[in-house]
């Protein structure tokens, strides 16, 4: 096996009239936030399992710790990435404004840095110009383990920013979404206040409202966080390929739950733009669930729904033998004749960036 030295990402232009890659560098400020917001959870996560045998956890933190785990992960899966980052459906304002703010109480950054990051990591997948591939450093065994913690979590503490008039140009000309951006730390205030607050009113104790905070809060935000950043690992180098794409994105299927959908990343890869990531059969997509309810409530339209002709395609499979792949008895937007990226020999433009 070779290993090939990681070049520093190029701020330099892709091309005519290209906007730079980077957009300078974090503050000292900023890159202590991102170490707290890492921390913190993370120190909270090592001290569960002491604290979990046989006191501190009631059925009431368990409660609060799920319903707030789905809430802001849903908010992330659904809205930062199917929604905002690849824009997979479209939603009417106020879906717009609560998947922004759901998202924002899961501790994983601001909506424009989080779609932003997103949008580049597709760009350059397994390659330089990738925030988080875990393939920059080699394929001999310390290359590989080296990528993995960058790829799982060292790359956050990076200090260069991604160029968000580049990547998320449409979110920054949002008045709404920007507004919530700029309200990323009282999100995220929220995010371990409320548990707190519920607790404590639920078991009317101080007591209740501590552990509260430290189950449904903290804890609660590191478990999604790797859960998280594990799609960035592990569904970049372990699990199956059925689909065709130009990188090393792989289908998990112990994460299907935990990640709601998301680790099925061979077919996101493939098709990025489709609503519904767990095609095959079997395969459990909790966010593809949720986009079918608001589609059905009126609230999502034009969703991106998976057809057994373009599943085809990606696979080099028999129409035939997909055909139960596709939602059953849900006329499927047309594909306005987009080709997957998987594909595409074209030389990339500044709107791939969007997709």
């Amino acid at each position: 096996m070779t290993t090939t030295a990681p070049r520093p990402a190029s701020p330099a232009l892709d091309g005519p009239g290209a906007r730079p890659l980077l957009d300078g560098q974090r503050t000292s400020g900023e890159q202590l936030l991102v170490k707290v917001f890492v921390a913190l959870p993370l120190l909270a996560l090592l001290a569960a399992v002491p604290l979990a045998w046989g006191w501190g956890l009631s059925w009431t933190d368990i409660g609060l710790a799920v319903f707030f785990y789905f809430l802001s992960g849903l908010g992330i899966t659904v809205g930062f990435h199917r929604h905002f980052t690849h824009r997979a459906f479209k939603a009417t304002r106020a879906l717009r404004i609560g998947l922004a703010v759901a998202g924002s109480l899961a501790f994983q950054g601001s909506i424009i840095t989080w779609v932003a990051d997103h949008r580049r990591h597709h760009s350059f997948t397994d390659k330089q110009g990738d925030p988080h591939s875990p393939w920059l450093f080699g394929t001999t065994p310390v290359a590989v383990a080296k990528g993995f913690v960058h790829a799982h979590l060292g790359w956050l503490f990076e200090r260069d920013k991604t160029n968000a008039a580049r990547f998320a140009p449409d979110l920054l000309a949002d008045p709404d979404i920007r507004r919530v951006n700029e309200q990323f730390l009282g999100w995220s205030l929220l995010s371990l206040t409320a548990p707190a607050l519920l607790g404590g009113l639920i078991t009317w104790s101080w007591w209740g409202a501590a552990t509260a905070l430290f189950w449904a809060g903290l804890v609660r935000i590191a478990v999604l966080h790797h859960v998280t950043w594990s799609i960035n690992s592990i569904c970049h180098m372990i699990g199956n390929r059925p689909f065709r794409v130009r990188d090393r994105s792989t289908n998990f299927w112990p994460l299907a739950i935990a990640s709601m959908g998301e680790s099925w990343h061979n077919l996101h890869h493939a098709d990025p733009t489709c609503a519904r990531h767990g095609v095959q059969r079997g395969q459990l997509d909790m966010s593809a669930r949720l986009i079918a309810i608001f589609e059905k409530l009126g609230w999502a339209h034009d969703v991106r729904w998976p057809t057994p002709r373009r599943l085809a395609r990606l696979a080099n499979r028999p129409q035939d033998e997909l055909e139960d792949l596709a939602d059953p008895g849900r006329p499927p937007l047309q594909d306005a004749g987009r080709r997957p990226r998987a594909t595409r020999t074209t030389r990339r433009t500044e709107t791939d960036d969007l997709s």
